[in-house]
């Protein structure tokens, strides 16, 4: 099978708080008005990729991943993760403020949902003045005083803002207390899950006229109460190379800014290579064939490339492998 550049139909999720930015701004194909979220690279049950350029068009990730396990996914990916893709890539917009919300660790979502926990990271890629974001307490609590806070409705006042703007990057462990607030168009790496605990949504009500699940008591065992400054990556933003922005356990990421063509030897990765585009554009060129990208778009490289070429003269990108 030639495992050429892969992109993939994005999947595109309607939501209470979603606008028009990633038709707007990312070139979407979406007429809703609410659309919060286009899941560029998934596999996750019921919502899983379809391949949308070349001879495999049609072709859906999971089949991928079954017949060309090693040869797409790396050898030490495929030993860890199996028949599982173990990232999920998404672009968000927030016309509104999501609920403040987190996510449980590997331990709890297996225990209780057989799932993945929830490590992301959000680059912002684009927002409007005065934009923030909810990361994380603005002091130590703890569990009774959460509690209190959330009986009483006063929640937001132990939050911390964060106000954003274009390159800012967050790193988004389990356990923190989070929410990407009105006005912020960002770019989101995680691991492949969908489990969210909502502990709080403005009492905003749906479009049945009923307020959303709160996971209250879900929430309580899962969040880490200790006020960290721990999430604002700084990373470096050399042109023409290759600058590192975060490397935990499920994911690294790397942001280029090529003015030029650049090109790597990826015969030792061992890993496929995301690239997300959040400015500009490119071709992405490997042993078997190209994919153009622009701002908006995803291309999936297989681990058994021996090389990956860019040809730009101007993009911004996001590299994601494992």
């Amino acid at each position: 099978m030639s495992l050429y550049p892969l992109k993939f139909k994005p999947i595109l999720k309607e939501k209470l708080w979603g606008g028009t930015k990633l038709k707007d701004v990312l070139n979407k194909p979406i007429e809703s008005d609410i659309t919060g979220e286009s899941w560029e690279l998934s596999g996750v049950y019921g919502d899983i990729s379809e391949v949308s350029n070349g001879d495999l068009a049609g072709t859906s990730l999971q089949h991928l991943m079954n017949e060309q396990g090693e040869a797409l996914l790396g050898k030490s990916v495929e030993e860890r993760f199996g028949s599982e893709f173990p990232i999920l890539i998404k672009f968000i917009d927030a016309k509104q403020d999501l609920s403040i919300q987190l996510h449980p660790n590997d331990e709890l979502a297996k225990e209780r949902h057989n799932s993945f926990g929830k490590t992301e990271m959000w680059y912002i890629m684009d927002a409007d003045p005065g934009a923030k974001l909810i990361v994380g307490f603005n002091k130590d609590v703890d569990k009774q005083e959460y509690i209190k806070s959330i009986e009483e409705g006063t929640l937001t006042d132990l939050m911390n803002y964060e106000e954003v703007g274009e390159g800012d990057t967050f790193f988004i462990n389990t356990g923190k207390i989070h929410a990407i607030c009105a006005g912020v168009l960002l770019a989101e790496i995680q691991q492949t899950s969908d489990v969210t605990y909502r502990v709080f949504d403005f009492n905003r009500r749906n479009k049945d006229g009923n307020l959303r699940e709160l996971h209250t008591c879900l929430a309580v065992d899962a969040i880490d109460y200790e006020k960290k400054d721990d999430f604002k990556i700084d990373y470096p933003k050399l042109p023409d190379t290759v600058n590192p922005m975060v490397d935990c356990p499920y994911f690294k990421t790397n942001f280029m800014e090529l003015a030029q063509p650049l090109k790597q030897n990826v015969t030792d990765r061992d890993s496929f290579t995301i690239y997300m585009c959040v400015g500009g554009e490119a071709t992405i060129n490997n042993d078997w064939g190209s994919a153009s990208i622009k701002k908006g778009e995803t291309v999936l490289v297989a681990a058994s490339s021996s090389y990956i070429d860019i040809d730009t003269q101007g993009t911004k990108l996001l590299e994601v492998t494992i």
